[in-house]
């Protein structure tokens, strides 16, 4: 059975907490008895889902759902149990052991393809291999040595915005920030990154109940054929950058194949800017419809890291979570999975539960930082997290230093956000005072 709801961000037929009495918690074979869909065609839900999720939460641990597509999953909703999922050998980053063929069918075949070989559906020891080849690109200290090219950066994209008083703060400033580092790093030409920027808006931006799957599989396959000559293009002449490394370790050391070169890059350099656009833009439209937050980082700017912690918190980039698939029989929070079925570990439900986070609805950025699960959790803790948070530290922090009087040009709740995946606004418009 399913039931359609909207909880209290919309206008559904009924609330959350009937949808699924707790004495019918699982049917036959350990089935939940009912599947509540996410209303992604609610404008309200999608400006502000955390209504619903919180009642999602306050139903179970585990909930049984209907998400993009159709597709059935099984929701992870406490801190305690999504934490504890993250780290469960027993929940597989391969989709190929789903039971429900929907789950890899979905995808577009040049997506399926990629998604098979890339280090994120990869359980140890693979994933161990390929992460380590890369790992040493995101330390500590190789991100700190950026902080002065990102910084430059910075200063010249606000340069460029800052004498018109009004901007796009994605488009003008935070999409463009960390494209450019990542290329950077990464050795992607210049000339070149408008196009991956196209495929990638295209594969990642589509509405999840209505995707162009014909465009995004165009993307796909445009995005893989640019690797190919790139990657191609460095052996001949090759250069000292992070791709550069990778083909040495594929040609010298045998550790990746061809397919798994290809589907790294294509990783590093989408996974490397997408989420921290999303960062920056939430964590600014976030201050800026909190004014008494606002005041209190422009007052004391030391508060700016425990700030982007916050930020990633209270309205993270990933939504609703991660994706798992149980490879045996298990149990959650209590409630029995079946061995095959699809699971998301729902770290952005998860980082609002008040018995981690007190008050935990409230944005604070005096909060002290806490253990959010918005970059994930163990093995798959994501790789990019140094770079994630020192971007937004300074495109956050010199973004209010400079913008005087800045505020956003239409209602917060108006904004135009992604949903199903991800989650950020699509634009940010802005004004301030010229400079």
């Amino acid at each position: 059975m399913v039931v359609r709801l909207e909880g209290r961000s919309g206008r559904g037929d009924q609330d959350v907490r009937t949808a699924e009495p707790a004495a019918v918690v699982t049917g036959p074979g350990g089935r939940m008895s009912e599947s509540i869909v996410f209303p992604y065609g609610d404008p309200a839900f999608v400006a502000d889902p955390y209504p619903f999720y919180r009642e999602l939460r306050e139903g179970g641990p585990v909930r049984r759902v209907v998400t993009v597509r159709g597709l059935e999953a099984w929701l992870v909703t406490r801190y305690d149990d999504a934490r504890e999922a993250l780290t469960d050998p027993r929940l597989s980053n391969d989709l190929r052991l789903a039971t429900d063929p929907r789950l890899l069918e979905q995808l577009p075949a040049a997506e399926r393809d990629a998604a098979l070989r890339s280090m994120i559906r990869l359980d140890p020891p693979d994933h161990t291999r390929l992460r380590r080849l890369v790992s040493q690109a995101f330390t500590a200290r190789r991100v700190a040595e950026l902080e002065p090219r990102v910084q430059e950066i910075t200063d010249r994209l606000l340069d460029a915005i800052a004498p018109a008083g009004r901007a796009d703060l994605i488009e003008d400033f935070a999409l463009p920030l960390p494209v450019t580092v990542i290329s950077e790093l990464l050795g992607v030409p210049p000339a070149d990154r408008d196009g991956f920027q196209e495929w990638t808006n295209v594969m990642l931006t589509q509405h999840p109940d209505r995707p162009d799957l014909a465009a995004m599989d165009r993307a796909w396959r445009r995005m893989w054929a640019y690797l190919e000559g790139l990657l191609a293009a460095k052996r001949t002449d090759p250069d000292d950058d992070l791709l550069g490394a990778l083909i040495t370790a594929t040609d010298q050391e045998q550790r990746l194949d061809e397919g798994e070169l290809v589907a790294m890059a294509f990783l590093l350099l989408v996974a490397g800017y997408v989420t921290t656009v999303n960062l920056i833009g939430n964590g600014i439209a976030a201050l800026l419809a909190h004014p008494d937050q606002l005041k209190l980082l422009r007052d004391d700017p030391g508060l700016l890291p425990g700030a982007v912690e916050e930020f990633l918190r209270w309205d993270g980039p990933v939504d609703p979570g991660v994706l798992r698939v149980a490879a045996e029989d298990l149990e959650i929070g209590g409630v029995r999975v079946p061995r095959g079925a699809t699971v998301i570990v729902a770290t952005a439900i998860a980082d609002r539960d008040p018995g981690e986070f007190p008050d935990a609805d409230r944005l604070d950025v005096t909060r002290p930082a806490g253990a959010h699960l918005a970059f994930g959790h163990g093995a798959h803790y994501c790789l990019g997290a140094p770079l994630a948070r020192l971007e937004g530290r300074i495109a956050i922090g010199t973004a209010l230093r400079r913008l005087d009087d800045l505020a956003l040009a239409v209602p917060y709740a108006e904004l135009s956000r992604q949903a199903g995946g991800l989650r950020g606004p699509h634009h940010l418009p802005v004004t301030f005072t010229a400079a």
